[in-house]
């Protein structure tokens, strides 16, 4: 009788194996564990509001700067941000009780085919400094010459306790806080800004074609 034709195998699933032919399953476990803990750990954080701005961003950032800025309750922490599609965007979380701006200007700038650049630019508190309280930025660049009061450095953020009531990020994360904060020549660059009350004097908005940015 003929040899019986050989049916194709199916093709083995890889496993994390050592010259010895023993799978090295401790390795494997250091490997995958951190990457379940850090998914884990963020859809916990989702799913408690714990996360930075409570609203999805857009895919623009935007700028912010201003002449001075005097806060009182300032709080500093790591978050994510999340836009439309889910996706998560790491952030620098600044969060001040009670904060007063000295020649603010935000300015954002998009690209439309045909046209091209279109700059929205709005100004404020060029007599009258601007006001806000529990002011939360969430941002990915800041600069300036600050001044900080009490200020702790290293604190866990879960314990922060001199911001705005809601300044508190995840637990074991690195955080800082101070009494108050003097900023001059204020220039960040921020996905969301969130106010209990935001009041500008002197508003001013303006669009125009081109490329116009605080800086």
């Amino acid at each position: 009788m003929a040899d019986s034709p050989e049916l194709p195998q199916s093709p083995e699933v890889p496993t994390p194996v050592s010259a010895g032919g023993r799978v090295r399953w401790r390795r494997f476990a250091v490997l995958t564990v951190p990457a379940v803990a850090v998914t884990a750990g963020l859809g916990i954080a989702l799913a408690q509001g714990a996360l930075a701005a409570s609203f999805a961003v857009s895919g623009q950032q935007f700028k912010v700067s201003a002449k001075s800025l005097e806060g009182e309750g300032f709080a500093q922490y790591g978050s994510v941000d999340v836009n439309a599609r889910e996706e998560l965007i790491p952030v620098a979380v600044t969060a001040i009780r009670e904060a007063k701006l000295n020649s603010l200007c935000q300015s954002v700038v998009t690209s439309l085919p045909v046209i091209g650049d279109i700059s929205l630019n709005l100004t404020a508190g060029q007599k009258s400094p601007v006001e806000a309280s529990n002011l939360f930025v969430d941002a990915t660049q800041l600069s300036g010459d600050a001044v900080f009061s009490n200020i702790e450095i290293g604190r866990d953020a879960s314990t922060l306790d001199k911001g705005p009531a809601d300044a508190q990020g995840m637990q074991d994360l690195f955080a800082q806080q101070a009494d108050t904060v003097s900023i001059t020549n204020l220039r960040q660059t921020a996905w969301a800004t969130n106010a209990g009350t935001f009041k500008l004097s002197g508003l001013s908005m303006n669009i125009s074609k081109g490329k116009k940015e605080c800086f």
